[in-house]
């Protein structure tokens, strides 16, 4: 088969492609084929992608005029206004006559004061290459080799602007030759094409629209000719190679109604084969051992490979099944339909309108009649390769487009009646072959593209529902798996650990589930058949039931915007990337992601600790008791400091600063409560306890700094540690802080407080910073006690060599307690109580009392 009919045939039988083996194992994989009897050249999978076969694309038929041989006679002439062409592109397929070298002529345009105004010549050279010259305004380009001149069908483009006079010529799309100033006249900027010329195929104009001679004459068939009056991209003529046309900016598309035929050129209809986007595919050389590309069209031998896992639960499914679905549907349809069974191995057959409608009106009719609407294992597998069959229809020119909407209707109302409640544990049996129903999700995507022939100017909208599974196909693709269809297939047992990852908490929740909370949604945005990617804002409606057990308990709800990428049979990821809450309410969330695909929105529960209304009270009032406490004390302590005269040093600079951010913060933190009605105060009180609570976290690092150079090591003159003191007690905070707003800015304060957002990572730009700073202290204070213990124990040896054992450890115990004492709040290690606050209400209060004698 061709790689799309093989790539399909595994696909339906829930297989992939031989992927390509590792180096180790290619000269035993070689030998194990060729003792199959297979040779030469075996379809690999694209590890890069899955390549499509474009559709609407293969068969194209089209008006080609044939030039049987070079004459004076034989024109063609556009019946079109041609604008001013301030730039210009040109496309057309070409077959060129190999039995002429000679120059000639493929278009050539002509207006009352230039004949040769916008003009492209050929000639085939020696070494066999057809090589174009483009002409504007008399200016020649050189000829240069386009193609082979091989009698096979070959697309061109050839563009020119009018700025700097830049042309290029593509040739089955790629680009083989570009310049500038052609047309270009000494200092005189180029001009833009004539308007009201005349447009003649075939010939060129030595007066406007005639006197042709023979030599010049063009020969051979040409078919697809369109105009631009702009410069098409390298993408864009790609999409015209592939016989789509680029509406935009289009001067001429090829009609036989547009044109003038001379009598004696021959017109005639073909079913013309445009290339895809895609033409070579990967191949493995069994004997040789190697790799290289074939065209995909290629009818190649192929290997449709299995994990192993997913095979013996086929294998299990075969065995176990009775086969009574398949034969009921059979029986049904009266022979006129022949639904296979999955095991089926025979030759991959593509299906029509006609066929795909009469087997998807039989499945629903026995699916809905059914006496058991539990599905056996081999039943559902049969039904999604069915589904699989019908999605891949290849709607053909001439086919009846009234069948499209019927089978729509039934091919949802299927994926309703498998996706019910009562075939929970039949998904689950198939769990290795097909992870999940939103394999569904992702067929319903590849069948809704073929609704689109029935889109026309009249009809701008198509919509198809049944129950809770709906497509609609505007501008976009929109598809919607009601919250009863899918919810518990994806909110089953062992989801919940993909998902804790992404939850938000303030560590004083217990994670409980996820589940998905509303439908599900899928939307891709098409322009000409091909997927575009787009912003996408969308709300949903909640429809949860949170499992409260037999106990009361306080639950936490947090909605969070998921998207899920899908690949056929592999089940799907949720994943927040893209996408981000814009509101949420009670029964509602809006969502924003920066580009189209499945989405939903998912519930995520925590059990809250069991405080008290009466607890939560104690709390604040301690809290606010607390720093008004500490703030005086902090506020007397600086008085002092500059009252008393105490004499100046570098302890005590470093104190005096500490004293300061340390009471700006508490200061700043008592009143927040008062600004989280003001938007505007709140983000700016909160960028202020920020800075000073990340300063006064930065000068307890200094003072650990300065104890360490004090008592342990000295390596670095009072000047220079003063100045370097500075800089990480306000210079480290200020960068910290402005990073942060920059990065950050729309998710920097929290909802219901004026301190940072605990539901994203900013609250890790005060966290990360404090954490290494209470490692570096607790480091500090290690060493210091050490220091401090061997010094008292010297020291008693010294003054009392005789005192008892129990002096000695009393001794030694003082000597260890007493730093740990003095130094514990000035290193601020007593925030480390904060991270087991979560734990018990009574770290909450030993964490409020401490840091207010801090």
């Amino acid at each position: 088969l061709d790689w799309w009919h093989a790539d399909r045939y595994c696909e339906q039988r829930f297989a992939q492609l031989l992927f390509e083996p590792q180096d180790s194992e290619q000269a035993s994989f070689s030998k194990l084929l060729q003792s199959h009897h297979i040779r030469g050249s075996v379809w690999l999978n694209e590890r890069d992608g899955v390549l499509h076969k474009p559709k609407w694309r293969r068969d194209h038929i089209v008006p080609v005029l044939v030039f049987r041989d070079k004459t004076d006679t034989k024109y063609v002439k556009v019946l079109s206004d041609f604008p001013a062409l301030p730039a210009v592109t040109a496309c057309a397929h070409l077959q060129w006559d190999t039995r002429t070298q000679e120059i000639a002529t493929i278009f050539s345009y002509a207006v009352p004061t230039f004949f040769n105004e916008f003009q492209l010549r050929g000639f085939v050279d020696e070494e066999g290459f057809v090589r174009f010259a483009l002409i504007v305004h008399g200016h020649h380009s050189p000829y240069l080799p386009v193609f082979r001149a091989d009698g096979q069908w070959h697309h061109f483009c050839v563009t020119w602007q009018q700025e700097n006079g830049t042309w290029s010529i593509y040739a089955d799309g790629k680009r083989r030759a570009s310049a500038s100033g052609l047309c270009a006249v000494g200092l005189s900027a180029p001009q833009a094409i004539y308007s009201q010329g005349t447009f003649i195929i075939g010939q060129d104009q030595d007066s406007l629209g005639g006197t042709f001679t023979e030599k010049e004459s063009f020969s051979g068939n040409i078919t697809d000719l369109h105009i631009w009056q702009k410069v098409l991209g390298a993408e864009q003529i790609e999409k015209v190679r592939s016989c789509w046309v680029v509406e935009q900016d289009l001067v001429f598309g090829w009609s036989s109604n547009a044109l003038e035929v001379e009598s004696t050129v021959q017109e005639v209809t073909a079913q013309f084969l445009c290339p895809g986007p895609v033409e070579e595919c990967r191949v493995f050389e069994v004997g040789s051992s190697g790799f290289s590309y074939a065209s995909c069209l290629q009818s190649l031998p192929f290997i449709c490979r299995y994990r192993k896992d997913a095979y013996w639960q086929l294998k299990k499914a075969q065995l176990e099944s009775s086969h009574s679905l398949i034969s009921r549907v059979n029986m049904l349809a009266e022979r006129t339909v022949n639904v296979q069974d999955w095991t089926s191995m025979s030759d991959a057959q593509d299906m029509n309108l006609s066929v795909a409608l009469g087997a998807l009106d039989v499945l629903a009719t026995v699916l809905r009649k059914r006496e058991t609407p539990v599905l056996e294992s081999s039943d559902l597998l049969a039904v999604l390769q069915l589904l699989k069959q019908v999605s891949d229809v290849e709607v053909q020119e001439g086919e009846e487009l009234e069948m499209l909407e019927p089978l729509g209707q039934y091919y949802v109302e299927v994926t309703e009646l498998i996706l019910g409640e009562q075939n929970i544990e039949t998904w689950s049996s198939i769990s290795q072959v097909i992870k999940g129903p939103m394999a569904v999700v992702e067929l319903c995507n590849r069948m809704v593209s073929h609704l689109a022939p029935l889109l026309t100017a009249g009809r701008t909208k198509v919509t198809i529902q049944h129950r809770n599974v709906g497509l609609r196909r505007v501008m976009v693709k929109n598809m919607w798996f009601g919250y009863g269809s899918l919810q518990r297939c994806l909110s089953g047992a062992g989801s919940s650990a993909v998902f804790q990852d992404e939850a938000a908490s303030d560590g004083g929740q217990k994670y409980l589930s996820t589940t998905v909370g509303t439908a599900v949604i899928s939307s891709t945005l098409l322009s000409d058949y091909q997927e575009i990617s787009t912003s996408v804002r969308y709300r949903l409606q909640h429809r949860v039931q949170v499992p409260w057990g037999g106990a009361w308990m306080v639950i936490s709800m947090f909605f969070l915007c998921f998207l899920v990428h899908v690949s056929p049979d592999a089940g799907g990821m949720w994943s927040t990337a893209g996408c981000s809450v814009v509101t949420s309410l009670p029964d509602s969330t809006a969502c924003f992601c920066n580009h189209t695909t499945n989405f939903a929105v998912l519930l995520q529960v925590y059990e809250m600790q069991q405080r008290t209304t009466k607890e939560e009270l104690t709390l604040q009032t301690l809290t606010f008791i607390g720093c008004g406490v500490s703030f005086c004390a902090l506020i007397v302590t600086f008085i002092l400091f500059l009252a008393v005269g105490v004499p100046k040093s570098e302890r005590t600079t470093v104190h005096k600063n500490l004293i300061f951010a340390l009471a700006a913060a508490e200061a700043l933190l008592m009143f927040s409560e008062l600004a989280k009605t003001n938007q505007v105060v709140c983000f700016t009180i909160t960028a202020f306890l920020h800075l000073f609570f990340m300063a006064a976290f930065s000068w307890m690092l200094v003072e650990g700094l300065l104890l360490w150079s004090k008592v342990v090591a000295v390596n670095m003159s009072e000047d220079r540690r003063m100045k370097f003191y500075y800089v990480t007690g306000w210079g480290l905070p200020v960068v910290i802080v402005g990073v942060t707003l920059a990065t950050s800015f729309n998710k920097y304060v929290a909802d219901n407080h004026c301190w940072l957002n605990v539901q994203t990572n900013v609250i890790w730009a005060f966290v990360g910073p404090v954490l290494f700073i209470l490692a570096v202290n607790t480091f500090v204070l290690f060493r210091v006690v050490m220091v401090t213990v061997s010094s008292a124990r010297r020291r008693s040896k010294m003054l009392t060599p005789n005192s008892s054992l129990e002096n000695q450890i009393g001794i030694q115990i003082w000597a260890t307690a007493k730093p740990i004492l003095v130094l514990l709040p000035v290193l601020g290690l007593t925030w480390v109580c904060g991270v087991l606050v979560h734990l018990s209400i009574i770290w909450a209060y030993v964490f409020i009392v401490l840091n207010s004698l801090q």
